[in-house]
């Protein structure tokens, strides 16, 4: 568990590792553009031997503000998911459990943030009970983008399979329910905790900076999705839906994480926390187990 003044944050981990290959994730990228950054990126973020990228399906239970906030819910159970087999028809996965031994219930949840709607951030949203899918988390208040929501709800009535059909699963029961808030860039969701825009891997894709005495915190979704591509910002993922906006959109917070000490946290980050430092005309990732 991290602390941070009166903020607390723990990982909630479903998948990890999630092993991608490099050339599948990030399009045009190499291993041996990475060679001289080995050392920094270990076995811990690169399977050098397999060329694949290791990444964690995980969400942030955030502690903060009188609120419990839980950040993106991972790829759920029983979803239907047929074009990606470790997915599929989920069952009896230790995701709840983990939650629990955290303190944390679904009932105590008060805030569930969808950094954006992909089928590995909003798979928990719902849950199947009685062959009908509702809301995981009872008492929350879902926080999502409202230009994400057309978009996917846009691709969901033209190919019903887009996004692996968690529209339908994960997010239309939710907004069924009448539990969607749809935030903005620069609302405050909690006391020091405010919606940033980070357009480019979604249309609407959002992060919380969460501000306490001592510094930072900046949620991140999938602006960055390894450390790699904080030596390498110009690779952007295969899933990027504007690949020049969200390169556009990752220099941008590398930059600033680099001027204000930010602590970053990207959802599939393997590790806490990632601070950013300038070295040679680009930046390098500093990353707390």
């Amino acid at each position: 568990m991290s602390e941070r003044g009166k903020a607390t944050i723990q990982r909630i981990v479903d998948i990890d590792p999630f092993a991608l290959q490099l050339s599948f994730l990030l399009p045009g990228a190499s291993l041996e553009a990475l060679r001289d950054h080995k050392d920094a990126l270990g076995g811990q973020h690169v399977d050098w031997a397999n060329g694949a990228i290791l990444l964690a399906v995980q969400s942030h239970l955030v502690r903060a503000g009188g609120k419990t906030i839980l950040i993106d819910t991972c790829v759920g159970e029983h979803k239907q998911r047929s074009a990606r087999a470790d997915w599929h028809n989920r069952a009896s996965t230790r995701y709840l459990a983990n939650l629990k031994a955290c303190g944390c219930t679904p009932d105590d949840v008060d805030i569930v943030m969808c950094t954006h709607l992909h089928a590995d951030h909003v798979g928990w949203n719902t849950r199947l009970e009685n062959g009908q899918w509702v809301p995981t988390f009872p008492k929350a208040r879902y926080l999502m983008s409202l230009r994400e929501v057309e978009q996917r709800a846009t691709e969901a009535a033209a190919r019903p399979e887009a996004n692996h059909g968690s529209y339908q699963d994960s997010v239309l029961p939710v907004l069924d329910r009448g539990a969607a808030t749809f935030v903005d860039a620069g609302d405050e969701i909690v006391d020091g905790g405010t919606i940033l825009a980070l357009p480019g891997h979604a249309p609407g894709q959002i992060g919380l900076e969460l501000r306490e005495g001592d510094g930072t915190d900046v949620f991140c979704g999938d602006a960055i999705h390894s450390p790699v591509q904080v030596f390498r910002p110009e690779w952007s993922s295969a899933f990027c839906h504007d690949k020049a906006q969200a390169e556009r959109t990752r220099r941008a917070l590398l930059a600033r994480a680099a001027g204000e000490d930010l602590r970053l946290i990207p959802a599939h980050l393997r590790g806490r926390i990632m601070r950013v430092r300038e070295a040679a005309g680009g930046f390098v990732p500093v990353i707390e187990p």
